[in-house]
């Protein structure tokens, strides 16, 4: 959910390779990694191009077949996963604005820009504050059509209320249409299309045949009485790097950060800021909240969510600090920049269970919290593989959601010893026998977890993650 910082990369040593964690309160060197005897790093691809810069963040994948899709703050890369211990570099597609959070569907590919651009073209600028104010600017959907992967056509833009910070894909009944649910936060007086309160998320429909004629079809409004007033203010655009949200402080609802859909099941999770939320969406184009969950003692920023795979379960991410702070550390504890895990009834009443965070001690210079992740299905247990900054990658089991437990993982070092460098994995997700990693500042890392006991099963063709397929 960062902004880029543009500061200077620190150079750091060579690695030094560890398979043991470090001893209890210690930390990683600059420049080590080390893992859990069962997960095993294959291969790393440097960023290149105009991507290698420290300001130009890694972000969120996708995939589709042969291929993953990497988001960057300057575009988004293709990679050749056929071999996937050894990926290669297909095309790298310079088009400025944050987050370029990706997704994919049959021959098409979006981005989401929360970022005010001069245009809607990839030659864009920045937006300054007058342009802001005035309306001279434009964020929103970008759509490409990727029937050639190695050479991606930019086909339409789609400007949406407050930008599109994240986006997920429902199909429509029909399978003619895509619907993309746009979230996205942080209103302000100052900005001409992104008024208080946003209360509400965008819907784009797609018409797969003609994407060109992809438009806001509707704007629901998910919180009619305002949602949890909360608080602190939501988290600046560029955060403060090292500042932790003050304790039992929490983020007003102003909008959606991240939603999970689980089609199959006609519902979706929504990680609304200030609160988390169940949604009935057996009707695409008019999604309706039916449950509503709160935590002002312990959760700070409700960042994203994960159903179970029979959807009995959902798993909150919590965001303190919005990615650019060092929360992983005894000051902070346990409970906070954590999981929450709840279980989901028949009647979509969510109960809370627990709270999961990595136990391994971070550096004061590694911004460490919960981040992305996704299920590795392996039947009849929920396992996890997920994110977590410069704190590195966790793979969990929840299938018992009161305990919780940590299976495996893989960390690096912090970046620097010095300053805190705003990296680590932004997603780890599995794809079909690996492990994907974006890393934010060292690349595409593709890893090996062993061990799991049972074969995990097959998925779609074309996975993203925040579009949960039913297995």
């Amino acid at each position: 959910m960062l902004a880029g910082l543009g500061l200077p990369l620190a150079a750091a040593p060579a690695a030094q390779a560890q398979t043991a964690p470090p001893a209890s309160g210690a930390v990683l060197p600059v420049g080590a990694e080390a893992n859990s005897a069962n997960v095993r790093l294959l291969k790393n691809l440097p960023k290149t191009g105009a991507f290698a810069s420290e300001a130009a963040f890694n972000s969120d994948l996708a995939f589709q077949g042969n291929y993953a899709y990497a988001g960057n703050y300057n575009g988004f890369t293709v990679y050749d996963i056929s071999k996937p211990t050894e990926p290669k570099e297909v095309v790298q597609l310079v088009c400025p604005g944050s987050q370029n959070d990706i997704t994919v569907s049959g021959n098409l590919l979006f981005l989401s820009v929360d970022s005010r651009r001069t245009d809607d073209s990839c030659n864009s600028g920045a937006a300054d504050a007058a342009a802001s104010k005035s309306g001279r600017y434009w964020e929103g959907i970008r759509i490409f059509d990727i029937s050639n992967p190695a050479k991606p056509d930019y086909v339409a833009a789609v400007e949406t209320d407050c930008g599109s910070h994240t986006h997920t894909l429902v199909p429509g009944n029909s399978g003619r249409d895509i619907f993309v649910y746009v979230s996205s936060y942080g209103p302000s007086a100052d900005i001409a299309r992104c008024q208080p309160p946003h209360d509400k998320i965008s819907i784009v429909r797609v018409p797969v045949q003609r994407p060109e004629r992809a438009a806001v079809v509707a704007e629901p409004v998910l919180f009619p009485g305002g949602g949890n007033p909360g608080k602190i203010a939501p988290p600046p655009a560029t955060p403060t790097v090292g500042i932790v949200t003050p304790p039992n402080a929490y983020s007003a609802t102003a909008g959606c950060h991240d939603i999970t859909a689980y089609p199959a099941k006609g519902i979706a999770a929504g990680a609304c800021m200030g609160e988390g939320v169940i949604m009935d969406i057996s009707n695409p184009r008019r999604p309706r909240v039916v449950e509503t969950v709160l935590d002002t003692e312990n959760f700070a920023f409700w960042h994203s969510a994960t159903f179970s795979s029979a959807a009995d379960k959902v798993l909150f991410t919590d965001e303190l600090g919005g990615g650019g702070a060092a929360t992983c550390n005894p000051t902070v504890g346990p409970n906070k920049g954590a999981n929450a895990i709840y279980t989901l009834d028949a009647n979509r009443d969510l109960n809370f269970k627990s709270y999961y965070k990595i136990t391994r001690e971070q550096a004061s210079t590694e911004n460490c919290v919960a981040h992305n992740g996704s299920l590795i299905p392996v039947n009849g247990r929920d396992i996890m593989v997920q994110a977590w900054y410069q704190g590195g990658i966790s793979v969990l089991d929840f299938t018992d959601p009161a305990n919780p437990r940590e299976l495996g993982w893989f960390d690096r070092g912090p970046l620097s010893s010095e300053r805190l460098i705003v990296g680590g994995s932004w997603s780890a997700y599995y794809y079909n026998g690996y492990v994907f990693s974006n890393d934010i500042q060292k690349g595409l890392d593709v890893l090996e977890v062993r061990g799991l006991r049972d074969r995990p099963r097959q998925l779609p063709l074309t996975y993203n993650p925040q579009t949960q397929p039913k297995l």
